[in-house]
C-alpha cells in the first residue's frame, strides 16, 4: 500500500509542486486519503502551475507534462536538453554561451535559472540583462570597434550559414543568437579576394583596419622572406597598386636586388649586389655581408676598431673606389681640430693618436700616467676623478688647458668667504688635503690657538654641533665658522629663561662677562661649584649642603625638570619643604615652626629645652631618661600613628606605680 502511495505522491509533486506533496506526506492519514483518490486527473486548470509560453504551446495540456518533467520524489527533474539538442551538443563541445555556465552532463535543472516557464502565454522565455551582458562568456570577446556595435549587426539571419540553420529549431531566425560564425569574412568583405588566406587577424586588429601590424604577419611563409632592414620597410613600398588599383601581393619581381634598388656604383662592379652586401645594411657595417666578401685588411689601410663601422661612402665619396686616398695621419681625414688648438704646443701637436685610438674617441688613452707629464700631476682624490669632472664635456668648446695654481681655480668656496681674509686667504690646503675633504686637518691643537679654545666637554663635541648650516650666509647656506661673540648663549639656549641675568652680567677676573660660567663650567653642566649659595637669602648649612637642587627648586611641571624651575621662588621656611610629622600638635596659626626644636645639622636629638619650653622641668634622673619612656601617647593622623607629647602625666605615681598611668590619663582627659 505504501509503495502505491509513494508513486501517487511523486506524480502529484511533479504537477502541483512541493507544498501539496509535503502536505500529503505529513502523516498516515494523508497517505490513506491519497490511496483512495481516483486515478483519473481533473481538469488542467485546477492543478497546473500556469499556462506555457507560446513557444511551448504545442505541448500544453495535462497529458504532456512528462515531455518536460520526469516523475521524481526528490528535486524537480527537467528534460530541456532532450528536446533542445542544438544547445545540448554545444554544451558537450564546450562551445558558446551555454558552455560557460558549467552545466553538468545530463543535468537540466540549471536551464530554469534563465528560462522560466508557466508564466503565461505572452511571457518571455529568456531572462537576462542584454545591456550588461559579458560577451566574452560566449567564447568571443568584443574588442575595439566591435564593443560598440548593436547586437543585430552580427546576430541576424543573414549571418547564419545554411549548415548552422539545420541545427536551430527556432523558426524565426531573427530571435536566436545561435549560428553566427566568429570568422571575419562572415561580416566583412575580403578586400584581398582570398589571396592572403582567411585569417584577417594575422595583419589587422579590431581597433583600426588601416593599422596593419606587420609583425603579426609571418612573411617567412611567403616566397620572399623578409630579413635585415627589409623588416623595417613599409608594406606599401613593395606592395604597390596594380592595374586594378589594389595593392599587389603576388607576382612582384624580387629575384634580383635591382628589381627594386638602383645601382649606386653605376656598373663599376661586375659582381651581383649580394656578393658584397646583405640585407643587414647597404654600407660597410659590423657583421654585414660586405665584411665577409671585401677584405679591407689586404689594402694599405686595414679597417680597425670604429673604422670597421664606417660606411664606405664616408671615405669613398660618390662610390668611387678607385680614387687614391691619404690616410697616414688622422688629420688626413679628420681635418677639423675639435679642441681648438689647445694641444698645438704639445709634443706631437694636434695628432689625434696622441690621446685616442681607432677603438673609439672615448675613453681617451690619455690617462693618469700621461697626466703626470703635465704641469698638474693627479694625486690623492684627484687621481680617481673622471676627466669630465674637470674638463667639462662641451663638444669643441671643452677646455683642457686650465688654471690650477689655487684650489679655488676649480673649486667654489664652500665657506661663503669666511676664510677669505688673513691668515687663510681661502687657501684650502690650510685645512684640507688631496686625500679627502672631510674630515679637515684642522684639529684640536689648532682650535686651541683660536679665540675659543676647546676645554672640558667641548673637546668631545662633534664639529657640526657648533658649526651648523646658516641660512644667513651668502651666496648659499653653509656651515658657520665665525661669530661676532663667543658667549654661551650663541650656541646654548637659556634654560632658566633669564632668571639669572643678574649673575650672568657680572664681570669675571679678566673683565669679561661671566655669562653661564657664573654657575657652570665646560667640564659638566651639573657641576655648580662656582655658584655661591651663601650670597643668597638662604645660605646652605648642615645637611642642606648635601641636598640636591631639585629637592628645593621644583618646576611647576613635574616632567619639565629642574632647568625650568623658578629658583627665586624656592621656600625659605622648613615647613614649606618638610611635612609636619607631629600632626599639627605644635602648630600656631596653622603653621609649625620646625626651627624651635631642630636645626639643619641634625633632626634628632631635638634642640627642645624641656626646662623652658614645658611645665615639667627635667631634674635628676629625669635628665637622662629617654623621651619615649614618658611620651607614649599616640593618635591616628592621616592614616599614621603619631606620637603626641601632650597630655603627658606629671605625677610621679602615674609613671612609677604599676596600673596608675591609665587612671591618671583618664582623669586628665
Amino acid at each position: 500500500m505504501f509503495c502505491l502511495v509513494e508513486t501517487k505522491i511523486a506524480i502529484l509533486k511533479t504537477l502541483l509542486g512541493h507544498a501539496i506533496c509535503n502536505l500529503a506526506r505529513s502523516g498516515i492519514l494523508g497517505c490513506i486519503v491519497l490511496s483512495i483518490l481516483p486515478i483519473s486527473i481533473p481538469a488542467a486548470g485546477q492543478i497546473s502551475p500556469g499556462p506555457l509560453s507560446r513557444a511551448h504551446e504545442s505541448i500544453n495540456g495535462m497529458t504532456a507534462c512528462s515531455n518536460c518533467h520526469e516523475v521524481s520524489a526528490g528535486k524537480p527533474v527537467f528534460k530541456c536538453l532532450s528536446c533542445h539538442a542544438e544547445i545540448a551538443w554545444r554544451i558537450v563541445a564546450q562551445k558558446g554561451l551555454h558552455a560557460a555556465y558549467k552545466i553538468q552532463p545530463g543535468s537540466n535543472s540549471e536551464c530554469a535559472n534563465c528560462h522560466p516557464e508557466h508564466n503565461g502565454e505572452d511571457s518571455s522565455l529568456t531572462r537576462w540583462d542584454v545591456h550588461n551582458f559579458d560577451h566574452e562568456k560566449t567564447g568571443y570577446k568584443l574588442d575595439g570597434k566591435h564593443s560598440g556595435l548593436l547586437c543585430s549587426r552580427c546576430h541576424n539571419p543573414e549571418r547564419i550559414s545554411e549548415k548552422e540553420r539545420l541545427t536551430i529549431k527556432v523558426k524565426d531566425l531573427g530571435k536566436t543568437f545561435l549560428g553566427v560564425s566568429p570568422a571575419c569574412s562572415n561580416c566583412h568583405e575580403d578586400q584581398h579576394q582570398g589571396r592572403l588566406g582567411s585569417d584577417c587577424l594575422q595583419c589587422h586588429n579590431f581597433s583600426k583596419w588601416s593599422e596593419i601590424d606587420i609583425r603579426a604577419f609571418d612573411h617567412s611563409l611567403a616566397h620572399y622572406p623578409l630579413t635585415g632592414l627589409h623588416l623595417k620597410v613599409p608594406c606599401q613600398q613593395c606592395h604597390t597598386p596594380g592595374p586594378d588599383k589594389l595593392p599587389r601581393y603576388i607576382r612582384i619581381p624580387f629575384r634580383n636586388c635591382n628589381d627594386c634598388h638602383a645601382d649606386p656604383h653605376r656598373g663599376g662592379f661586375s659582381q651581383t649586389c649580394q656578393s658584397c652586401h646583405g640585407t643587414s645594411g647597404w654600407g660597410r657595417t659590423l657583421g654585414s655581408e660586405l665584411n665577409r666578401t671585401v677584405d679591407h685588411s689586404k689594402t694599405k689601410f686595414p679597417l680597425l676598431g670604429k673604422h670597421g663601422d664606417v660606411e664606405c661612402v664616408r671615405c669613398h665619396a660618390g662610390g668611387d673606389f678607385k680614387k687614391r686616398l691619404a690616410f697616414q695621419k688622422c688629420t688626413d681625414c679628420h681635418q677639423s681640430d675639435p679642441h681648438g688648438g689647445q694641444f698645438a704646443k704639445r709634443p706631437g701637436g694636434i695628432e689625434c693618436s696622441n690621446c685616442h685610438s681607432a677603438e673609439g674617441f672615448k675613453p681617451s688613452t690619455f690617462r693618469l700616467k700621461e697626466h703626470a707629464t703635465t704641469g698638474y700631476p693627479l694625486q690623492g682624490k684627484h687621481a680617481t676623478l673622471e676627466c669630465a669632472q674637470c674638463h667639462h664635456p662641451n663638444g669643441k668648446h671643452a677646455i683642457y688647458a686650465m688654471k690650477f695654481r689655487y684650489c679655488t681655480d676649480c673649486h667654489a668656496d664652500p665657506h661663503a668667504g669666511q676664510f677669505a681674509a688673513t691668515p687663510h686667504l681661502n687657501r684650502c690646503e690650510d685645512c684640507h688635503n688631496l686625500q679627502r675633504f672631510v674630515p679637515a686637518t684642522f684639529g684640536l691643537r689648532r682650535h686651541n690657538e683660536t679665540r675659543f679654545p676647546l676645554t672640558g666637554s667641548h673637546v668631545a663635541v662633534p664639529c657640526t654641533d657648533c658649526h651648523k648650516e646658516s641660512e644667513n650666509l651668502k651666496p648659499k647656506a653653509t656651515a658657520r665658522y665665525r661669530w661676532q661673540g663667543l658667549a654661551c648663549q650663541f650656541c646654548h639656549a637659556d634654560p632658566h629663561e633669564g632668571r639669572f641675568n643678574e649673575f650672568m652680567h657680572r664681570s669675571g677676573p679678566n673683565g669679561t662677562k661671566l655669562d653661564c660660567e657664573a654657575c657652570h663650567s665646560t667640564e659638566t653642566w651639573e657641576e655648580l661649584s662656582r655658584y655661591d649659595h651663601s650670597k643668597t637669602i638662604f645660605p646652605l648649612t648642615g645637611v642642606h649642603k648635601s641636598a640636591k637642587c631639585a629637592d628645593c627648586h621644583k618646576s611647576s611641571n613635574s616632567n619639565a625638570g629642574i632647568i625650568h624651575a623658578d629658583f627665586k621662588r624656592a621656600p625659605a621656611r622648613c615647613e614649606a619643604c618638610h611635612a609636619d610629622v607631629h600632626g599639627q600638635q605644635f602648630a600656631k596659626f596653622g603653621s609649625t615652626a620646625c626651627g624651635s626644636c631642630h636645626d639643619t645639622t641634625r633632626w634628632s636629638p631635638s634642640l627642645f629645652d624641656h626646662n623652658k619650653g614645658s611645665v615639667f622641668a627635667l631634674q635628676g634622673a629625669h635628665r637622662t631618661a629617654s623621651c619615649g619612656s614618658c611620651h607614649k601617647l599616640t593618635r591616628l593622623v592621616g592614616g599614621k600613628q603619631v606620637l603626641f607629647y601632650k597630655p603627658t602625666p606629671a605625677a610621679c605615681a602615674a609613671c612609677h606605680k604599676p596600673g596608675t598611668l591609665e587612671k591618671s590619663r583618664a582623669s586628665v582627659n
